[in-house]
């Protein structure tokens, strides 16, 4: 078969299959003049919380932003632990320590590579403030058994599902089984807007009113409504809506938080409007690149994705484990086949890290896949004629 160039993630034909209304919606926000929390964010923030079946939906500039502000919301800072994965993205440990806390690493389950609930109790002390499990690559965490401890030592549960928008556990959405959760919004993620977003979710009204203040500087409404629920106060709240956030709101001058300036802007609000009407298909398309992918490549030496009978897999990376990695991801380069590795370096060994005296050994799960696993081309758009490539020529490496 001829050469092909194959993307480990393409976003054009995404955009493609879009273009004439996201270039519409685009235009109208340009020539609204408002692009600071207005209609599109507003109406994003409902059409979220109705997709995922939670109260309130708090956007924000970024994924790893939704983390720290849902832990500032959660009063979690200086001396606290949260227990969580060494196998993910920096920015889950990284939001821990960004509010002054400790993350503690638990090791992962070999088979979802989600953090294995039956080694969480024995890393809890008298610091530990909460439990954040990642529901790494789409793949949902075993929720029943992480809530179960973490009522039974009064911990706080936060879902990193960054990855995993529209997954689900035993029928139900990722992101509605914790106290809070945080996705991102990030291009290449399922659900990707044209440049950085993430969203805070909780069913805690308090919770999201506390966060709302933290992502714009602690001031108005919400900071005054946030500073009231944190002090145990009831004082007037002022309100002010006669005027566009993008040119002036008196009420922004009044600060009563620490906060920060984290907005998702009315032009990403828009774009996503539009793609959370698909996210359902696309995420279908990829179980189905999944199913294909498995069972073309069932015979060969390669361990192909598990996927519990519990839950709803949305494959946002297809994560094979080879003992040869390092020479197959060089073949296939060489076919023109891109692959990534996630992730080369798990979290307890990273220099950042290092004063927290983990040592290689400590968990042995994590570390033996970051030696072995790594990502073949999955997006929603990719064609049969692709895919059959891609398994030709994952099987004619060393023949």
């Amino acid at each position: 078969m001829k050469l092909k160039k194959i993307p480990l993630i393409d976003l054009k034909p995404q955009y493609q299959s879009i273009e004439k209304t996201l270039n519409e919606v685009t235009l109208n926000v340009l020539s609204s003049s408002s692009y600071i929390i207005g209609e599109n964010v507003k109406e994003f923030e409902k059409e979220f919380s109705k997709y995922l079946g939670v109260n309130n939906s708090i956007s924000v500039g970024n994924g790893t932003d939704a983390l720290i502000i849902a832990l500032k919301a959660l009063g979690i800072g200086q001396g606290d632990e949260v227990i969580t994965t060494p196998y993910t993205f920096f920015a889950t440990a990284e939001s821990i320590s960004f509010v002054g806390a400790t993350p503690v690493f638990v090791d992962v389950k070999l088979d979802t590579f989600n953090i294995d609930p039956n080694k969480i109790e024995e890393k809890i002390t008298s610091k530990t403030k909460a439990i954040m499990p990642v529901h790494i690559f789409g793949q949902p965490c075993d929720m029943d058994v992480i809530n179960a401890i973490a009522k039974k030592h009064n911990l706080y549960v936060i879902e990193d599902a960054a990855q995993a928008i529209g997954s689900e556990y035993k029928g139900q959405k990722i992101g509605t089984l914790s106290d809070i959760a945080t996705f991102s919004f990030f291009p290449t993620k399922n659900l990707g807007c044209a440049g950085d977003g993430g969203m805070i979710v909780t069913n805690n009204d308090s919770l999201a009113t506390i966060c709302k203040a933290l992502r714009a500087h602690g001031s108005g409404e919400n900071g005054q409504k946030a500073y009231n629920i944190l002090n145990n106060t009831d004082e007037n709240i002022t309100e002010d809506n006669s005027n566009d956030n993008t040119v002036y709101n008196s009420l922004k001058y009044y600060n009563y938080l620490i906060g920060h300036n984290s907005r998702l802007d009315e032009i990403q609000a828009a774009i996503l409007r539009v793609k959370l009407r698909e996210i359902d298909k696309w995420n279908n398309a990829r179980r189905e690149n999944a199913r294909f992918y498995n069972e073309n490549l069932k015979d060969t030496n390669l361990v192909t994705p598990f996927e519990d009978k519990d839950v709803k897999h949305v494959y946002h990376l297809y994560i094979l484990q080879s003992e040869k990695r390092a020479e197959l991801v060089s073949y296939l380069s060489n076919k023109g086949i891109s692959t990534g590795v996630y992730y080369p370096v798990p979290l307890h060994l990273q220099k950042a890290y290092k004063d927290l005296g983990y040592k290689e050994g400590d968990l042995p799960n994590a570390e033996y896949l970051s030696y072995r696993t790594f990502a073949i081309p999955m997006f929603a758009e990719l064609t049969d004629e692709e895919k059959q490539y891609i398994i030709e020529s994952i099987k004619g490496f060393g023949e």
